[in-house]
């Protein structure tokens, strides 16, 4: 029987301090972690609440994916790959479904696509001779439209790799947008070779 929103919810806090508080993760040791620990501690977990808050796209409200401001650096009929930035990350694409669907949504034809869409667009940014891993994440909370990103993990920073380079992204000052807008078009341009589909 799965636990009840109140029952992970007692499960989460009960070793928490009287304040709300929860341990400190075992993350807070690994060497990629990027704050020291002193001084750190967590927030509190918010009570569950029964209803999701919609997302963007869902429920009538507006879906900026359906009208994109962003400018594409390559795309194709059903998909178009954005760079997001400023970034402290080399190179942080956007690849995003043209239809308004969400992952759980998408017809077995399009997740065929978009499994194969992701290998090539991971090969081509690891073709970056100053890459070492792209890393590939979808989240979903905040809009209902389908967006994966990907980050560039530059080669010889070890301490940028797995889970915690999406912050390090936030924390390391931008890239020259110059250098950005290079490597995402040598991408688009691999990725036009391999797998088809226009350089914008």
């Amino acid at each position: 029987m799965p636990l009840s929103p109140e029952e992970f919810y007692a499960h989460a806090t009960r070793d928490a301090d009287p304040d709300g508080h929860l341990p400190l993760p075992s993350m807070t040791g690994w060497d990629t972690f990027p704050f020291e620990r002193g001084g750190l501690r967590t927030v509190p977990l918010a009570r569950p609440v029964t209803i999701e808050p919609l997302r963007h796209g869902e429920g009538g409200r507006e879906c900026p994916a359906c009208a994109p401001i962003r400018p594409t650096v390559w795309s194709d009929p059903n998909w178009r790959l954005s760079a997001l930035g400023p970034s402290g990350a080399p190179l942080v694409l956007l690849l995003e479904s043209r239809d308004h669907v969400d992952l759980p949504d998408l017809p077995d034809d399009l997740a065929a696509e978009l499994g194969r869409l992701t290998v090539h667009t991971a090969r081509a940014i690891e073709s970056l001779p100053h890459i070492a891993r792209a890393h590939v994440s979808r989240w979903g909370d905040g809009s209902a439209h389908l967006h994966v990103f990907f980050f560039a993990r530059p080669k010889g920073f070890s301490q940028l790799r797995g889970t915690c380079l999406a912050v390090w992204d936030d924390l390391l000052p931008p890239v020259p947008r110059s250098q950005r807008d290079a490597d995402a078009a040598a991408v688009a341009q691999a990725l036009a070779t391999s797998y088809g589909g226009t350089p914008t």
